[in-house]
């Protein structure tokens, strides 16, 4: 079954509630985390490689020195699915600050 796009409304609950540092960016949704450096940008990328391989959903990352940011979109359903949402929601405990 193809990914649905969501309501607004409940894109603007859901990030509001669960996912309070994610904005919404047109058909997208992002998160940008600070770092340390380097080492700790790549740290959180491979993390969330390896749970968005077992999604089977991929989101972009821009990976800095010191800032990783993460953009989720449904690209075949042309914007935010419950897809993205879910996989945000599974990102986000990796990106607590320590």
């Amino acid at each position: 079954m193809p990914n649905k796009l969501l309501p607004d409304a409940a894109i603007a609950e859901r990030l509001a509630g669960a996912l309070p540092a994610w904005r919404r960016a047109g058909s997208a949704i992002t998160r940008l985390r600070r770092t340390a450096n380097w080492t700790e940008s790549m740290r959180l990328a491979n993390a969330i490689s390896a749970l968005a391989e077992a999604a089977d959903h991929h989101p972009d990352l821009a990976i800095s020195y010191a800032s990783l940011a993460i953009t989720l979109t449904t690209h075949d359903a042309g914007g935010i699915t419950a897809a993205d949402l879910d996989l945000a929601t599974r990102i986000e405990p990796l990106l607590a600050t320590p």
